[in-house]
């Protein structure tokens, strides 16, 4: 049940962001940061893929903090689609450390 929740979360949580902060060009920004979601194929290297019990937070390689740390500069940057996308990135980031227990 929560796992679908948490799926939820992060197609709703991005889309509203946009939507809110990004309203003359929310659809656009929308996008970008689902785009972002693209960063859990870094799943596809761990054995096994989906572990229920694991924190995605350190353990897959383009979730670790130096990564993190990247997306998190990206929210700075002027280009303002590199600027959704470090945005999407870092909710994305928060989204999953909620499974962690952080």
């Amino acid at each position: 049940m929560f796992a679908y929740l948490h799926i939820a979360l992060h197609f709703l949580v991005p889309v509203g962001i946009a939507w809110f902060f990004f309203r003359t060009d929310w659809k656009r920004a929308a996008l970008i940061m689902l785009a972002a979601n693209l960063v859990d194929l870094d799943h596809f290297l761990a054995s096994p893929v989906y572990d229920p019990n694991r924190c995605s937070i350190n353990f897959h390689p383009l979730h670790k903090m130096l990564p993190i740390s990247l997306y998190g500069a990206m929210m700075f940057l002027p280009w303002k689609p590199v600027r959704y996308l470090g945005i999407g990135l870092v909710t994305h980031m928060l989204l999953d450390a909620l499974d962690c227990g952080v």
